[in-house]
């Protein structure tokens, strides 16, 4: 199978110049940050360049949304594939990536000081031979989720060289505000009318994710009292050290640098305050529904004990679900992973599964009632200046998509 690599490469390039960090303080708007509607606005201009029918950015949910049509009468489900159009909070603004052709596993410095460098990041040997993208080491590049966007695009492209391959309908959705838990919410999952998607956002070669994180939020405020401290005696509550005290009442190895596979953790994410108040925002992860339940318990009973220590109830707690495992569903019905398999299998790949220590759109959307897996987008290093991708990583999740599309109507 042929994928237009420049073709691919050339899209790729141009999607990670457009600046599409996300912004939770705006995850009120649709998208939360403009430059989202600029790619957006851009992929639209291509799709429907290409041919493809119904394209369409909606304006409710911030998603770009296309229709390939079939090619035979024979039976076959509607897939989806979805990429999302945002980059981490990092720096984005004016990528620079650079090329490395027929790359030779050696460190590759980067005029800022920073060197991308295998012994550091084992997994750039993976690379060795192929065309390296990397960003200049002073922003993100955008892998995250820009290759899956490319890839989808090449295998679209492919397919529609290819009119007499038989497959069934292929439905496109690039949307926004992935990286802050915001896009899925609002996708207009019945008006796509996929059977199930595939969400193209993380991982090695022919990995597969449906396990993910069921994952909570506990916003902490802590009202202390402040007077000057030379007559704080007795009176003296601080809010920054009741904060600690929390923090230390947890358990100290179910954080996240002590952690893997599928433990869970609590991460203290984010700390403002001062003697008066203090916010202390956290991050709540398990596997498991029951374990998930026992562990939102538990840092409740955390708050409840030191509240009692105190004068009166100074530590107030919200808690919101933001996501969940997606596994028991997609259990009920392992087609859209067998198909998965056989389609990394036919490019030469094996299959491998790991559960993922964090969520994807998919894990919204399966419990909107789109099952969403995930297959790999071939880049290492995300949310962060030594991401990178390889030209040919990418066009192995395009080649595997045209299997997806082949493979499902002989089942």
């Amino acid at each position: 199978m042929v994928i237009d690599q420049a073709q691919l490469q050339a899209d790729f390039l141009a999607y990670v110049q457009v600046n599409t960090r996300s912004d939770p303080a705006h995850a009120d708007r649709v998208p939360s940050t403009p430059g989202q509607t600029v790619l957006a606005r851009q992929l639209v201009a291509q799709l429907t360049k290409m041919g493809l029918d119904e394209v369409t950015l909606s304006a409710a949910s911030g998603f770009v949304t296309a229709t390939l049509p079939a090619t035979t009468a024979t039976p076959a489900p509607t897939i989806g594939w979805i990429a999302h159009l945002d980059t981490a909070d990092y720096a984005a603004e004016t990528v620079h990536p650079q090329l490395h052709p027929h790359y030779d596993g050696t460190p590759i410095p980067f005029e800022n000081g920073l060197v991308l460098d295998p012994a550091d990041f084992p997994a750039l040997r993976q690379y060795q031979g192929q065309t390296l993208i990397t960003g200049d080491g002073t922003t993100l590049l955008g892998v995250d989720d820009k290759a899956g966007i490319a890839a989808a695009i090449a295998a679209v492209r492919t397919l529609m060289a290819h009119p007499e391959w038989p497959h069934g309908v292929i439905k496109l959705a690039f949307g926004p505000d992935e990286e802050i838990g915001a896009g899925a919410d609002r996708f207009e999952v019945a008006d796509f009318g996929a059977d199930w998607a595939y969400t193209l956002d993380n991982g090695d070669l022919g990995q597969i994710e449906y396990e993910t994180f069921n994952a909570a939020q506990a916003v902490v405020t802590i009202t202390g009292t402040s007077v000057h401290p030379g007559e704080a005696y007795g009176l003296m509550v601080n809010a920054i050290s009741l904060g600690e005290q929390l923090d230390a009442a947890l358990p100290r190895f179910e954080r996240p640098e002590f952690t893997r596979n599928r433990a869970g953790f609590y991460l203290l994410h984010d700390v403002t305050g001062s003697i008066q108040t203090a916010t202390l925002t956290y991050i709540i992860r398990d596997f498991d529904q029951a374990q998930f339940a026992a562990r939102k318990a538990a840092f409740l009973a955390a708050v409840a004990g030191l509240n009692q220590t105190l004068d009166r109830p100074r530590l107030q707690v919200t808690m919101t679900d933001q996501y969940y495992n997606m596994a028991p569903i997609i259990d009920q019905d392992r087609r859209p992973l067998d198909l998965a398999e056989r389609a990394i299998e036919a490019v030469g790949l094996t299959p491998k599964y790991l559960p993922f220590r964090g969520g994807t759109d998919g894990s919204k959307l399966t419990y909107m009632g789109l099952p969403a897996p995930n297959l790999f987008n071939g880049g290492i290093n995300f949310h962060g200046p030594y991401e990178c991708v390889s030209t040919e990583a990418m066009a192995t999740l395009a080649e595997t998509l045209v299997q997806v599309a082949r493979l499902a109507v002989v089942d």
